[in-house]
């Protein structure tokens, strides 16, 4: 197998503090953004929700010849339209699907049903007078068929309430800690209680991160950035179980060094699958980001910010916690009398160490 580091001895647990301090700078300037922002008198909100959340007109425009996504995107920012999404459908491709948010103040309650067909009317109305700019649109009954002179007819328009944002927003949140709780089963069956809570919050850890550079930076918050979430918690986690199964394939192997030095061990032994498997997959998720586009680009940020600092967290952060767990619990014990080493080797599992029986005469 193909291994880019040879005899490399990293003591990532020595380093633990510096790897700790350094998140948690991260998550409370995250923290300090989402909480100046949303009490900020006229300021924004402490995320960039899309229209997915926050509700807003989607408008569905067929047309004869049609614009680039970003021809699109300037005719409705020049008509006041900002934050507009485009996204074009694969099956048809002269049809695109224009997402706007809501272009009137609309109350936190219930919206009534005429409140919201003012807001598509409203919607519509607005993107119609973007779209003129390429060409006349097909009125009434009349298709591009049956008007050549036509550029473009809308065949269908919608609205997205604030109240199916609510629902979304609650719904990922659920998916979400749904899937970390069958994590954390799984783990704690497979391995050990103590791994599963290591892994978990390194899990949470990476989320956090990744909301932090969302509120901070006030990139767009839509359900692609749920589904990137959620990808980053399997990939995170995966990771993590490898690390994990190394080290008790060593503990079952070496019976008489410290956990902290079993551990730096197996972390150094996997950490070249780990560099070119993460690698691999963040250099596909920039190609998104580059290349990608403006509909992706939610998505593929969050890919590109929750798999580099998962990479991370897996080394500095999972196994860090699992020890300290253990060690609160009794599973690993200070032995000073019989360390040698520094801090990084004074802790030792006292289930793990040799007994010898001496015969009993009776």
């Amino acid at each position: 197998m193909f291994n880019l580091f040879q005899n490399i001895h990293i003591d990532w647990l020595g380093k633990r503090k510096a790897f700790i301090a350094f998140s948690i700078f991260i998550m409370i300037a995250g923290l300090i953004s989402a909480i100046a922002r949303e009490y900020t008198p006229g300021g924004t909100e402490a995320f960039n929700l899309g229209v997915d959340f926050k509700g807003g007109t989607v408008v569905t425009a067929k047309f004869r010849q049609r614009p680039g996504d970003d021809e699109i995107r300037s005719a409705l920012n020049n008509a006041g339209i900002t934050d507009p999404v485009i996204q074009a459908t694969t099956n048809k491709p002269d049809e695109v699907l224009i997402k706007i948010p809501l272009l009137e103040a609309a109350g936190t309650g219930e919206q009534s049903e005429q409140a919201q067909q003012q807001q598509v009317q409203t919607g519509r109305a607005s993107v119609k007078q973007a779209l003129d700019t390429f060409g006349k649109e097909a009125e009434g009954e009349a298709t591009l068929d049956t008007a050549p002179d036509a550029a473009y007819k809308i065949i269908g328009t919608d609205s997205v309430g604030a109240i199916a944002g609510s629902q979304l927003r609650n719904q990922a949140v659920t998916a979400t800690l749904l899937g970390l709780a069958g994590i954390l089963l799984f783990i704690a069956f497979r391995y050990d209680w103590t791994y599963a809570a290591g892994a978990v919050l390194a899990v949470f850890h990476d989320v956090l991160m990744v909301l932090s550079f969302f509120s901070v930076f006030q990139w767009e918050v839509n359900l692609t950035v749920i589904a990137a979430i959620l990808t980053i918690v399997g990939f995170s986690v995966n990771d993590s179980i490898v690390i994990f199964d190394r080290i008790r394939e060593n503990m079952a192997v070496n019976r008489t060094d410290s956990i902290f030095t079993i551990t730096n061990e197996s972390i150094n032994q996997t950490l070249s699958r780990t560099v070119i498997t993460a690698g691999l997959v963040i250099l596909s998720v920039l190609s998104l980001v580059l290349f990608g586009g403006e509909v992706l680009r939610s998505f593929s940020l969050a890919l590109l910010v929750g798999l580099t600092l998962g990479c991370y967290s897996t080394v500095a952060i999972a196994s860090p916690i699992a020890i300290w767990w253990q060690s609160k619990l009794g599973r690993a014990e200070m032995k000073e009398a019989v360390s040698t080493g520094g801090p990084s080797e004074k802790l030792a599992s006292a289930s793990r160490r040799s007994v010898t029986r001496r015969p009993v005469t009776r």
